[in-house]
């Protein structure tokens, strides 16, 4: 079988410890994060994203973003990012000493209110004052666009609202903007005409493509994206995270089951795969529960005592 033409290189953008570890019942310490970045670190992951600098009261787990940031060793080459909701998370961020930051924003009205408690509108309004602040700042500025491929609320979501948002992100000087399956809704049959739309308006948008596993289809929906020349992918180590609003959500695509499928397609990354597992070693753990990265689990397993 002839693969399509395929990049020589993708980037991955690591989310375990914000987007993975912001879902997670079980309240994770600050210096078992800590040791979660730095193990990433040695994994020579590109991008960390290591915290939120959000409100205590609606995100506990990211309540020590601070002392999370103060605490890494920061590795050359590699860049470590927040999210910030706002100017007041812009604020913390810039006196944590942070240098990347991430807007989030939904391609779904219900999805907006339900998890920022604004509208479409009212988010991209503060989102104009972020971005303008941390670019004033020298802050690089990413862009999250959630609930692309459908919405836990209003199901469809149509391709040309998410490439009007997709658009005004960028308009508002977002560097990238990464595209979400936020509820693991997503098959490779909407990969392709969904990044049609978005390049119909801004043929060189600068996207990255965001996975859950939910239905099993993260994987295929990569190859779809790659053959579609999307370069950058985020993934989560061992599969942490989820939706709150996906029950059944089993996760982020696992860093260690996108990094293998990458480096099997001859695909160069410059992460080192079985360091990602010994990441998740660590802090698997912490979490209450087996991660359920396929990779993971593989390495991982026992053969059975002989007899």
């Amino acid at each position: 079988m002839a693969w399509p033409t395929m990049p020589r290189r993708v980037t991955v953008v690591e989310v375990g410890p914000r987007d993975g570890l912001q879902n997670e019942a079980v309240a994770v310490g600050t210096p078992e994060k800590i040791a979660f970045v730095d193990a990433l670190s040695r994994a020579r992951l590109p991008v960390v994203e290591v915290s939120a600098f959000v409100s205590p009261k609606w995100v506990p787990q990211m309540a020590d973003a601070a002392e999370v940031f103060a605490g890494i060793a920061r590795y050359p080459g590699i860049r470590y990012a927040a999210l910030v909701p706002n100017q007041r998370g812009l604020a913390r961020a810039v006196g944590a000493g942070v240098t990347e930051v991430a807007v989030f924003a939904a391609a779904s009205e219900t999805f907006s209110r339900r998890n920022l408690n604004q509208s479409i509108e009212d988010s991209l309004r503060t989102y104009a004052v972020v971005c303008r602040e941390a670019t004033a700042a020298g802050l690089r500025v990413r862009g999250y666009l959630s609930t692309c491929f459908g919405c836990p609320f209003e199901g469809h979501v149509p391709p040309s609202r998410v490439a009007t948002l997709t658009s005004r992100l960028l308009d508002l000087g977002v560097e990238e903007v990464s595209i979400g399956d936020t509820i693991g809704v997503a098959h490779p049959g909407q990969v392709a005409p969904l990044l049609e739309a978005i390049r119909a308006g801004r043929p060189d948008a600068p996207l990255a493509l965001h996975f859950h596993d939910t239905r099993g289809t993260a994987l295929a929906n990569v190859l779809t994206g790659l053959a579609e020349g999307v370069t950058t992918f985020d993934a989560s180590a061992g599969g942490l995270g989820g939706c709150p609003f996906a029950p059944g959500a089993t996760g982020n695509l696992a860093t260690e089951d996108l990094v293998y499928a990458l480096h099997g397609l001859g695909i160069d990354t410059g992460v080192d795969l079985e360091a990602v597992v010994a990441a998740s070693r660590g802090i698997e753990p912490h979490v209450g529960h087996p991660l359920p990265s396929r990779y993971y689990r593989a390495a991982t397993a026992r053969l059975p005592a002989s007899e």
